[in-house]
């Protein structure tokens, strides 16, 4: 069976998404019916690519063949076109975040459920190597027992421009790339409660919206992990760091394979003295190179097209959402205990 796709706001992911859909990956299971947009240059560039341009946003709901329909517009207006799409008779792809508030995501959840229509999210970082790799890695239990972890994104443009830069609009980094790393933290700790959240935002190239932000989520099981973005780092420290008590694990960056360091013996006798700036030092000497391994993981290797087979295969009952609306929920929580946390100088705490 085959489903029909019409696209809310025509930006840079939404031309991804188009791309994927129908160009770089052709996607078998769905078709791209057309655009809308309320911005006459993005309607007369989707035009010039030879794609369909509905004549408003009611023309598109009222097209028939359409099941589906994507979100791609500034944050605070996802809620409502979902509305007005799910009680139109469509299913709802909204682009991330979700919505601005957790109330505003309690309506959409309640139209879904009323109107019996399907309402997703595309957290398509799930889908990301780096972070698989991680997961594959501490299930393992290569490290031995983890006891903390670093999760983070650099940059040093700043935040793009545009809508991205307005707090009317939903723009800032927590929204913009905590809504992935934080649902990637959850992901990790399956059946864990978050215990604490104490964050701090950055206001370095704006002061409107949060240019970055520093999250210390404290779990249940006694796991702290960091949770970091910044926009005015030049020199970026890893995407991933995680520290077990058999071993130490990198990613340096995306695209690179995951470095383990283990310790094969802890009993290092005769251990030499370093000479640091101000005197010497046993604790902080390195260990002998035969008391230490090395080697690489390679990336688990994935298919972003997972997300919209799995969409489809749901639309005709032949599988469940793999993006539960509970976990988008407590993602949602996350966030606003991050900004609460920020705010109010505190820690957080979450889940009793």
């Amino acid at each position: 069976m085959k489903h029909t796709l019409a696209i809310v706001g025509f930006g840079g992911m939404a031309g991804w998404h188009y791309e994927l859909i129908e160009k770089d990956f052709s996607m078998d299971e769905l078709a791209v019916a057309g655009i809308w947009d309320i911005r006459e240059e993005r309607r007369e560039y989707a035009a010039s690519m030879g794609i369909h341009v509905y004549r408003s946003l009611e023309d598109l709901l009222a097209d028939e063949k359409v099941d589906l329909v994507l979100i791609a517009t500034p944050n605070d207006v996802h809620k409502s076109i979902a509305i007005q799409a799910m009680e139109a008779g469509k299913n709802v792809v909204s682009e991330k975040p979700v919505t601005l508030s957790s109330e505003d995501l309690r309506e959409m959840t309640e139209a879904s459920e009323r109107t019996g229509r399907f309402l997703t999210v595309h957290q398509n970082r799930r889908w990301d190597e780096d972070f698989l790799t991680v997961k594959k890695v501490m299930e393992e239990g290569k490290l031995g027992e983890i006891f903390r972890l670093e999760s983070r994104v650099h940059g040093s443009r700043g935040i793009p421009g545009g809508w991205r830069q307005e707090k009317e609009h939903g723009g800032g980094m927590v929204l913009d790339w905590g809504v992935h790393l934080f649902d990637q933290a959850l992901l990790l700790f399956p059946g864990v409660k978050l215990k604490t959240v104490y964050a701090t935002l950055t206001n370095v190239t704006d002061q409107t919206v949060d240019d970055g932000f520093t999250a210390d989520l404290g779990f249940e099981n006694g796991v702290h992990m960091i949770v970091e973005v910044g926009t005015s780092n030049f020199i970026s420290l890893p995407r991933w760091y995680v520290l077990g008590t058999d071993g130490t694990a990198m990613i340096r960056d995306w695209g690179h394979d995951l470095q383990i360091v283990w310790a094969v013996g802890t009993d290092e006798k005769d251990v030499v003295p370093v000479r640091t700036a101000a005197g010497l030092t046993k604790t902080m000497a390195p260990r002998r190179d035969d008391s230490i391994h090395t080697e690489s993981e390679p990336e688990v290797k994935s298919d972003i097209r997972e997300f919209y087979r799995n969409v489809t295969a749901v639309l005709e009952g032949r599988e469940e959402s793999r993006i539960k609306m509970e976990e988008v929920a407590r993602v949602m929580r996350l966030m606003e205990a991050v900004f609460q946390s920020a705010r109010e100088n505190t820690v957080v705490f979450f889940e009793a």
